[in-house]
């Protein structure tokens, strides 16, 4: 046996478990779920081979279609959104500032943190009548009205009425998707900052020096220095936070269950739906290959436009 052939064999036998879990926990069922979503299986009956009909079915469907535009509505403000938060705050906690560790990990918890524990409290604070979030909006909201009736009475103007109450942040079909937008960039935002950390402690320091002798100010050192040097770091952000917005099922699931009115079924939740409520495995698989295939065309898309600037 040849020294190379010894050398990758044994380079085989240490990549031989990512391998065999890649196999067995990716490969196999994303072929089991594109052959499955051939048939027609309700789990009690013996699965039923129907070739292309649930696609074509998926095509007229506007259940489908609804929830398609509500996961790339979004995806559209979750990953522009949490991109720039995580930036600011890297490059807030990359300063020389006193405890900025404490602060570094304080961000970095509700990553940790269980997404139902995470969402149960976020749904109180959304809750329209006793949420801490209405709650502080109507109390800064009265003050500023009394400011108003205050200077009102100068003139002889009428008052204006007190607000009682806050928006309904989850039973409104406008606010519900920003609503869960917002929990979930929070959610994220301490695994994306250590990243835009990481790449930013990257940056030779040399480079700053020399925008300063030149004469660039903060903003100018940011655009010419600081975000052209993160390129890569934002293309794995990028790519990363995509795949989870698509793949968005846990808020959804918890704080909305997909309502009101359908304005939050993501398509996610419409193939746990149609899984396990409806028992239609068939049309829930045929969802999942469309979904893996918009995923990976995503994906394949930024790498062709993307990789050269990486």
């Amino acid at each position: 046996m040849t020294k190379k052939l010894r050398e990758t064999l044994v380079a085989c036998l240490f990549l031989s478990p990512n391998i065999i879990g890649f196999l067995v926990f990716t490969l196999v069922p994303v072929i089991s779920a594109f052959l499955l979503s051939l048939y027609a299986w309700d789990l009690c009956t013996a699965p039923k081979f129907v070739g292309l009909k649930n696609f074509a079915f998926l095509l007229g469907d506007k259940y489908f279609w609804q929830a398609l535009w509500n996961t790339i509505y979004f995806t559209a403000l979750s990953v522009p959104l949490g991109i720039f938060t995580s930036l600011f705050f890297a490059i807030l906690l990359n300063q020389e500032i006193k405890g900025r560790v404490i602060f570094r990990s304080i961000y970095f918890l509700p990553v940790i943190s269980s997404m139902i524990a995470v969402a149960l409290i976020w749904r109180w604070l959304y809750n329209t009548d006793v949420g801490l979030i209405n709650s502080l909006l109507v109390l800064i909201g009265n003050g500023f009205i009394s400011i108003l009736n205050g200077i009102g009475k100068l003139f002889g103007s009428s008052p204006i009425s007190p607000i009682l109450r806050g928006p309904d942040w989850l039973g409104s079909p406008r606010l519900a998707i920003p609503a869960v937008v917002i929990m979930s960039v929070w959610k994220s935002l301490g695994y994306n900052m250590l990243i835009y950390l990481a790449g930013l402690q990257g940056i030779p320091g040399h480079l700053y020096e020399a925008a300063e002798i030149d004469g660039a100010n903060r903003w100018e050192q940011f655009l010419h220095v600081t975000w052209p040097s993160l390129t890569a770091t934002t293309f794995f952000v990028m790519i990363m936070s995509l795949i989870g917005s698509f793949q968005v099922f846990g808020e959804v699931y918890i704080m909305t269950q997909g309502g009101p009115g359908g304005a939050t079924t993501t398509l996610v939740y419409l193939i746990y739906k149609h899984a396990f409520k409806f028992c239609d495995m068939g049309y829930a698989t045929a969802i999942a290959t469309v979904l893996f295939a918009m995923i990976l065309s995503v994906t394949l898309i930024q790498w062709k436009f993307f990789k050269q600037d990486v």
